[in-house]
């Protein structure tokens, strides 16, 4: 029988990334990797979702182990894409998510996107999901080599990921032995250090925690273009023989550990025993205070005596001045709410093409006019010169209209004349 001997996580923005959208799971047995896509305002929002859906663990019920964790993709799925319905700042989020759960002799692993996971065993090193991204669709069809994959300006478009009104997770079960290693990542790492070097790596490395450092510094030192997560685990062999039903089960629940998490949204418990400390003790009710004794009326004031010829002055209100406030706040609301409904394309501040809401136009003391509605995977560097004078000239769009742009130019089908 196996078990998890030891595990580390971690993750790191990078170096050209202002926020992290990956988030991990770490609680034996189950682990788990989420690549969050759609800017900061959505793809962090996306992966949160994604790790804490699997917090509530595996679940109960008949069912193969790789069914009931589809079912657990599958509600995530669910939850990510009726939020991103129900609120327009996070249409189009999306989540990549690779989990592995160690069962009594094997793995077995439910994957959609291009994080990844790999196994080292006696010295080989060796992927065990595949891509669903354009690029590998292309390879594994022949129309690309690998080595033309690896340097293809399109190779971050990915074609599967939890968002979508439906998906097709793959799931499959692989033997395991002890002595395994099993490393999970998001595409930050394999995006910056080829996975031969990866390999290299992780096999040299006198721990987990070292290995993790290390795959880090080495995808950082390459550029860090992306946010970088890295989860290992290492599992080892234990006394006993098999254990059916309810009892591995129960074998596994023993197993279990407190969840590591990175980017996921705190528990309803966690928030609750926190909000009881805070509350300390019930304080002891106050005595009501004692009657006050009652007070003999005052005698009315006689009435001030009138002088004629007087008449008092009521203030004047400056009408103009209020009038003219009044008309400049409508206008620029009319204004501000007007921006809302357009869209432009350009880059973000990291350096990919975005859509963004409202004008391209910033005003004095840093107020902005527009905010990033959608951020891609694809770099503005790597476009061609048309498309380029295309994402520079902020031409005013519909959501759908700067979205199928976008699109557009991440397939390499823009038309030059939009």
């Amino acid at each position: 029988m196996l078990r998890v001997a030891e595990h580390f996580e971690r993750t790191d923005t990078g170096r050209q990334r202002r926020g992290n959208e990956d988030a991990y799971f770490a609680r034996s047995p189950l682990f788990a990797v989420a690549d969050g896509v759609g800017g900061a305002q959505a793809g962090e929002v996306a992966s949160q979702i994604a790790v804490e859906v699997l917090s509530q663990g595996v679940p109960e019920g008949g069912g193969s182990i790789e069914e009931r964790l589809r079912a657990r993709v599958e509600e995530a799925n669910s939850r990510i894409a009726e939020l991103a319905r129900a609120d327009e700042r996070r249409a189009g989020m999306s989540t990549t998510l690779t989990l592995a759960y160690v069962g009594e002799d094997e793995v077995s692993v439910v994957h959609v996107g291009d994080s990844r996971l790999y196994r080292l065993r006696d010295g080989v090193f060796e992927r065990l999901t595949d891509d669903h991204t354009l690029v590998d669709e292309l390879v594994r069809s022949g129309k690309l080599t690998q080595q033309e994959a690896d340097q293809h300006p399109q190779r971050s478009i990915i074609t599967r990921a939890l968002g979508s009104e439906g998906i097709d997770a793959d799931s499959r079960t692989w033997p395991a032995r002890g002595g395994d290693v099993y490393l999970i990542c998001s595409d930050g790492l394999t995006g910056m250090v080829d996975e031969v070097r990866v390999g290299e790596l992780l096999q040299a490395a006198p721990s987990l925690s070292a290995a993790a450092r290390t795959l880090i510094d080495a995808a950082n030192d390459a550029g860090g273009r992306d946010n970088i997560t890295v989860v290992l685990f290492r599992l080892e062999e234990v006394g006993g023989t098999g254990i059916a039903g309810g009892e591995a089960t129960a074998e596994h629940a023993a197993l279990a550990e407190p969840a590591t998490v990175a980017g996921a949204v705190e528990s309803g418990a966690v928030a609750g025993e926190r909000a009881g400390s805070r509350g300390g003790a019930p304080s002891a009710v106050a005595a009501p205070p004692a009657p006050a004794e009652p007070v003999a009326p005052r005698a009315p004031r006689p009435p001030r005596p009138s002088r004629p010829g007087r008449r008092r002055r009521r203030p004047r209100i400056p009408v103009g001045p209020i009038l003219v406030l009044f008309l400049v706040a409508c206008v620029i609301l009319g204004a501000y709410y007007a921006s809302q409904t357009v869209y432009f394309v350009g880059a973000s501040n990291d350096g990919f093409v975005s859509v963004y809401r409202g004008l391209p136009y910033d005003l004095p003391a840093g107020v902005k006019l527009y905010s990033v509605n959608y951020e891609s995977g694809l770099p503005a560097d790597e476009l061609t010169a048309a498309q380029k004078r295309t994402l520079e000239d902020h031409k005013l769009r519909s959501r759908n209209d700067a979205q199928d742009l976008v699109r557009q130019m991440e397939t390499g089908e823009l038309q030059t004349s939009r």
